[in-house]
């Protein structure tokens, strides 16, 4: 049993796409959850993880929130503060993939923030597009909410330029646990869009653990990005048009309320 929260997850993700034609997208890969108190301790333990600096696998500050590579941990309290939260110094445990050899591009990443006493004050889902653009959904957890949560938010940021603007996106979270599913469901007035699943199961994060990752997914940050380009081509070949994109949002992060149970 590993004496972290931090952990390694090992699974699959799926996409389909319901309409205007179908496709459909499935793939392995592994995350790291990185609890942001954790993260020096794990670059001083681990031989093959390290912290703003080239190793196998790294995680450097200035691929998360303002890019600018400040104290990440502070920036996501700053932010629960602007969105009238009050984070009283819990855990903040970012689900992402590691950059591989240098490299990672995540197109998205989750922040599960907790207050002291274990429960969950917020999510923030972290969306990157490929042309270097980046927001975040922060959504506030009810108090009254249960497992698994449901969220909503309403789309701001232009991700695909096969799908319009006007869509609403449903999340279903079991949080990080010994396994962990997100479910995202993207609607328009008509119906569903678009399903994304990821589920995964816990491992301990260690070197052994990790380098066996590595071995199994050795290209799986270069396979994402090349994996969005080839099915963008596939999705043009079935006869779906390109959506202009518009300017990114003037604010860097869009805050929805909470979902009544």
């Amino acid at each position: 049993m590993s004496d972290t929260a931090s952990a390694l997850y090992v699974g699959s993700v799926m996409h389909i796409r319901l309409k205007p034609r179908h496709h459909r997208l499935a793939y392995r890969l592994f995350s790291l959850l990185l609890d942001l108190d954790e993260i020096d301790a794990l670059d001083r333990r681990l031989k093959v993880f390290s912290r703003n600096r080239f190793n196998l696998l790294s995680f450097y500050d200035r691929d998360y929130a303002d890019s600018k590579g400040g104290a990440l941990k502070a920036q996501i309290e700053h932010l629960l503060m602007s969105a009238g939260l009050e984070p009283d110094g819990g855990a903040v445990r970012l689900l992402t993939m590691p950059r591989l050899f240098g490299y990672a591009f995540n197109p998205l990443n989750i922040y599960f923030c907790y207050r002291r006493d274990g429960s969950l004050l917020a999510v923030m889902y972290e969306v990157n597009n490929t042309f270097g653009q980046r927001h975040s959904y922060l959504i506030p957890v009810g108090a009254d909410q249960t497992t698994p949560l449901r969220q909503k938010a309403e789309k701001c940021f232009y991700v695909s330029p096969f799908m319009d603007m006007k869509l609403t996106y449903s999340f279903r979270v079991d949080p990080p646990a010994e396994a962990l599913r997100v479910a995202i469901l993207a609607s328009d007035a008509t119906g569903s869009v678009l399903s994304a699943v990821l589920a995964a199961k816990r491992r301990p994060i260690s070197d052994r653990q990790l380098t066996r990752a590595l071995i199994v997914h050795p290209l799986l940050t270069l396979k994402v990005i090349a994996g969005i380009h080839w099915e963008a081509l596939w999705i043009w070949a079935k006869g779906i048009s390109l959506r202009p994109r518009p300017p990114a949002p003037e604010t860097p992060v869009s805050v929805s309320p909470p979902r009544r149970s």
